[in-house]
């Protein structure tokens, strides 16, 4: 577990959060930046246990972005893991009831802190479709520097996207 600012804290996903993670999937903003999204709750928790599989693994993590009261907020994620580089990829989601209150900012915050300080990172990687104006400005306020736009590199609902792709390097 891993706590963030405000009372937020980063930890394991749940068998019992499976149904707002499913939830979370219906909603119409979630939907527009994530195409890969669970059907069933079965489903989730297959997720669930692949994320668990990758934590073993070292091959990625994904926590559940949970208030004072437990309740899940959001998720974030690690992904792509590579150790020998010391790069890994950063995602998130935040749902609409934690919506412009600095969730996501929060959560990445703290998730890039452990990251590039305890873990030993020296490059985190945050992509978004250059249509995703709040992920742009959560990057950015997080410290993740746009680098560049990767032309028409991403499958969305409506079509292909740009994406602008962002980084945070490790100050030695």
């Amino acid at each position: 577990m891993l706590a963030a600012s405000g009372g937020l804290l980063l930890r394991p996903w749940e068998r019992t959060d499976a149904a707002a993670f499913l939830a979370a999937y219906q909603d119409e903003e979630i939907r527009r930046w994530h195409t890969r999204r669970p059907s069933t709750l079965d489903q989730v928790l297959e997720w669930f246990d692949t994320y668990r599989q990758e934590w073993l693994r070292e091959q990625g993590g994904s926590w559940a972005i949970t208030g004072d009261g437990g309740e899940v907020l959001g998720r974030i994620a690690l992904r792509d893991i590579d150790f020998d580089d010391g790069v890994a990829e950063v995602s998130y989601w935040v749902l609409p009831s934690a919506r412009d209150a600095g969730v996501a900012t929060r959560a990445l915050t703290a998730l890039t802190a452990w990251a590039l300080g305890e873990i030993g990172f020296h490059r985190l990687e945050l992509e978004h479709s250059t249509r995703n104006t709040a992920s742009c400005r959560v990057a950015t306020k997080c410290g993740y520097l746009l680098e560049g736009t990767k032309r028409s590199a991403a499958v969305h609902d409506d079509g292909r996207h740009d994406m602008h792709l962002h980084a945070r390097v490790k100050l030695e």
